[in-house]
């Protein structure tokens, strides 16, 4: 990983993440359907990111969220921040979260 990706990771780890009030989420056995009212597109998550959404809607950062995906997968922290940081890029691409900085310098 580059020191700028790694740079960029850091930075959204310590992010809020938000699903905004015009997108909808539904989670069912195989996926989770998640619907953005203002595109009218519906997104399929598998059942892992759809569980790191529902986190990421929980928890206070994005490190929140990781550390507890992490724990209820049993899988090492780093590799679940790596993954919960792509899909935050992704669903942030698709208009699906919106993020809030760290305020701290």
């Amino acid at each position: 990983m580059s020191a700028e990706s790694t740079v960029a990771m850091a930075s959204l780890l310590r992010a809020k993440a938000q699903i905004p009030d015009h997108v909808v989420h539904r989670p069912f056995p195989t996926e989770t359907v998640v619907l953005n009212l203002q595109t009218g597109r519906y997104h399929g998550l598998n059942p892992i990111a759809g569980r790191m959404l529902e986190e990421l809607g929980r928890g206070e950062t994005v490190a929140d969220a990781a550390n507890v995906i992490a724990t209820e997968y049993g899988q090492p922290r780093e590799d679940v921040e790596r993954d919960i940081c792509h899909l935050c890029q992704d669903l942030l691409g698709r208009g699906l979260i919106e993020m809030t900085p760290d305020p701290s310098p």
